[in-house]
């Protein structure tokens, strides 16, 4: 693995990742003894001239990946379990050994990776800090005092002078992450290992995460949790069977990743070939017109034009060229809905609306098989893809309907409020259940229609949505 830095800033300094064709392969063998018959009889058949048989199969855990990550870039890596992502970071890391492939680091690279990594269980968490500061390079009399906002952040009491063998999961990862934010380093690499903490510390954790990344420092971070991946990353990247299968802006490979995360066998392989072969030039592109449409151009699905309207005394009216630029649908298994559209309370086909009005989210399902358990539900994501709310009608307690039968067409119908703030939205669309597939989505509508809250003149609030805040107050002497 090349670690040459001074190569690597000699090219483009500001590039401070570089993954090169890296690939990771193990050898699996079936039985014990077929360890020890590896070791010993292909030797003896090439000596007596046969070919050598193989007494292992080879797993690739890594397969060609190559990414680039530029300095302050923010960089998530998504994908389902047993994809690849941890052993990508290790790699990364410096911990583990690619099989082919290089990698280029250059920067103070500071690592939160799997629970348990780094940490010796024998050595008290004081011992640990001073121990991962001298693998980082950090000298001690830098690290004694930076131990003081260690030992603040991480907020574990005596337990900082006691073995880190007898500490709980959550009682590590508060020191692991303080050492790791506390040494300024260049790169922080973040493994799923923050998911163990308790609520407030997660924020802590982003908080500082988002510090770092607003002073121009570089992040590296894996997580299941799409919607962290949204708010924290620039770019993300999708792993999937040990090969990177999309690159590109959160949003998008999230819908692709939502998409292929409960599909298995033929079905999981055909979708991730379509994502694979994605031609990512186009969704830089698209990701680039739809950013600059949304702030400037006059005839794209983001603009504002009293003139499109429909009828110019309602308050609600319907824009025919405020469409979905990204809509993705799952492969149906069971079910197929259709049909989606917003409608006013007269009825009317409306997709902008008037703020603080409530309005009714409706689409159709047709159930192509029997299906039990059924539930129906729908999310408001924001342009750069945050969820802000929705519903799972029958999901976790008593379901929607208990049966369904095949040929049954469905009109599901969602009533809310337009309390979110003026800007453009986005309407999925869900209906679950369990039928031959399992218990899944029978079929799910990513950003499946856009609809705009119309401009308020002299709107007060901000962020997304109306929380109703009551202003007050008072002189006092």
């Amino acid at each position: 693995m090349s670690s040459d830095k001074s190569e690597a800033v000699s090219r483009n300094p500001d590039i401070v990742i570089r993954v090169r064709d890296v690939s990771k392969h193990y050898v699996m063998f079936e039985r014990p003894e077929d360890r020890f018959k590896q070791m010993v009889v292909p030797r003896l058949e090439r000596l007596i001239g046969r070919p050598p048989r193989r007494y292992f199969r080879d797993f690739a855990a890594l397969s060609g990946v190559s990414f680039e990550i530029g300095r302050g870039e923010t960089v998530g890596i998504i994908g389902r379990n047993g994809s690849g992502k941890s052993t990508l970071l290790q790699i990364i890391c410096g911990t583990l050994q690619p099989t082919s492939g290089s990698v280029e680091v250059n920067g103070r690279i500071a690592a939160l990776l799997e629970l348990g990594a780094g940490f010796n269980p024998e050595f008290t968490g004081r011992e640990n800090v001073f121990l991962n500061a001298s693998i980082l390079g950090v000298p001690r009399k830098e690290m004694e005092w930076r131990f003081d906002d260690i030992a603040r952040f991480a907020d574990i009491g005596p337990f900082l002078n006691q073995p880190v063998k007898t500490y709980s999961s959550g009682m590590y990862v508060r020191l692991a992450f303080a050492t790791a934010i506390n040494v300024d380093p260049d790169i922080l690499v973040v493994d799923e290992a923050l998911s163990v903490g308790d609520e407030a510390f997660q924020r802590k954790c982003f908080a500082r995460i988002e510090d770092i990344k607003d002073k121009g420092g570089t992040i590296l971070f894996v997580s299941h949790a799409a919607q962290t991946i949204v708010q924290l990353c620039t770019r993300a990247v999708l792993v999937d069977g040990g090969e990177k299968i999309l690159e590109g802006q959160p949003k998008n490979v999230i819908s692709q990743y939502q998409r292929l995360m409960n599909l298995v066998g033929d079905e999981a392989q055909s979708v991730r070939e379509q994502i694979r072969q994605k031609d990512n030039a186009n969704l830089r592109h698209l990701d680039g017109r739809s950013r600059k449409i949304a702030l400037d151009n006059k005839d794209n699905v983001f603009d504002f034009d009293p003139r499109n309207k429909n009828n110019l005394n309602d308050d609600s009216w319907f824009d025919p060229s405020l469409a979905s630029p990204a809509k993705v649908e799952y492969e149906s298994q069971g079910a197929k809905i259709d049909q989606l559209k917003i409608v006013n309370s007269a009825g009317d086909q409306v997709n902008v609306l008037a703020f603080g009005k409530r309005y009714f989210y409706q689409y159709t399902v047709e159930f192509d098989e029997v299906i039990h358990n059924v539930g129906f539900g729908m999310l408001i994501n924001t342009r750069t893809g945050l969820g802000v709310a929705g519903i799972g009608k029958g999901v976790r307690g008593r379901p929607v309907i208990k049966r369904v039968e095949k040929g049954t067409k469905i009109k599901v119908t969602l009533e809310f409020s337009a309390s979110l703030l003026p800007d453009v939205y986005f309407l999925n669309a869900g209906v679950m259940g369990r039928s031959s597939h399992g218990s899944n989505f029978a079929h799910r509508i990513l950003d499946g229609i856009a609809f705009r809250i119309a401009p308020v003149p002299d709107l007060e609030e901000t962020g997304i949505v109306d929380l109703g805040i009551v202003f007050n107050h008072e002189f006092v002497d």
